[in-house]
């Protein structure tokens, strides 16, 4: 079955991309924010923000310079506040100085109660954690709550509603690097051709990488070439001495590192200057250029 598009609402709401947006979409009763941290006093009197729901606070971590995300949930109070009162608490915490923006997840219609934040809290936490994309700041793993089966149900259909409007609104919190590139087939059959693996197994080398959507992501268990040689570009130098705590003393990655080009990859693999196009192989030994030549010919 052919994948059917999706109709997504973006409103800014003072005009600036950079602001505060209001994200909706088509069949959903959903309602998600971005909002920046220096931008909460905006949204203030907007109803459905002081209602239940789930948020996300997005920053960089001032020690290791990874991105970094913390997982949260916030009830109405007895005053009547919600989530928009719980994020200028963490504003005021000095321990959460780190987020520069939040992203907020509640609905049209005020159906949130105790036990679906609890669950979304925790489908979310856990799903972020095995994407690997983000630091996941969250000290404990939230309580997933018993619910029926009915409602589990339907807040999965959320959880498949709210992963397409994060990734819209510019996180891919929930998407792992190494995600496979999916194409729909011309055929109309159901099942997708998937994207290629590519392979450098030479001077010492042997690495394994996967074509995905953003660029080359090379896999944990890659070994890397120990030397780096005096054509080793400033980049590949510059990504290796960011990603050595990732290094095992047998040159093995101990998890998956994306880049945005196929040659800044191999660089990173060979410590060379070096042409990714050319480098890279299949498992038949078809260069990625060879590769794309075919599926250019092919398409």
């Amino acid at each position: 079955m052919a994948t059917r598009g999706k109709s997504i609402n973006l409103f800014l709401i003072d005009g600036d991309p950079n602001g505060c947006i209001k994200c909706t979409l088509a069949n959903w009763t959903g309602v998600a924010y971005k909002i920046p941290r220096t931008e909460l006093d905006q949204c203030k009197g907007r109803d459905d923000l002081s209602q239940s729901g789930v948020y996300f606070l997005f920053g960089v971590s001032d020690q290791t310079g990874e991105d970094v995300v913390y997982v949260g949930q916030a009830g109405v109070r007895k005053n009547g506040e919600g989530i928009l009162y719980r994020l200028q608490e963490h504003r005021r915490n000095p321990e959460k100085d780190y987020w520069t923006e939040a992203v907020v997840f509640t609905t049209s219609n005020n159906s949130f109660g105790p036990t679906e934040i609890s669950y979304l809290e925790n489908r979310f936490t856990n799903m972020a954690i095995a994407a690997k994309r983000y630091l996941v700041k969250n000290g404990n793993d939230p309580t997933l709550g018993n619910i029926t089966e009915e409602k589990e149900s339907e807040l999965e259909e959320f959880v498949d509603y709210a992963k397409i409007v994060m990734g819209t609104l510019g996180h891919k919190v929930f998407e792992p690097l190494s995600q496979l590139v999916v194409t729909a087939p011309p055929t109309g059959e159901e099942t997708p051709q998937a994207g290629e693996n590519f392979f450098i197994k030479r001077s010492g080398a042997d690495a394994k990488a996967r074509l995905t959507n953003e660029g080359l992501v090379i896999l944990a268990g890659s070994v890397i070439r120990e030397e780096l040689l005096s054509s080793c570009p400033d980049h590949a130098k510059s990504a290796r001495e960011d990603n050595r705590k990732y290094i095992d003393e047998n040159g093995a990655l101990q998890k998956d590192i994306l880049f945005k080009t196929p040659s800044g990859a191999s660089d990173f693999v060979l410590g060379a200057s070096t042409s990714g196009n050319v480098e890279w192989k299949t498992a038949e030994g078809k260069t990625l250029k060879e590769f794309e030549a075919r599926e250019t010919s092919e398409g």
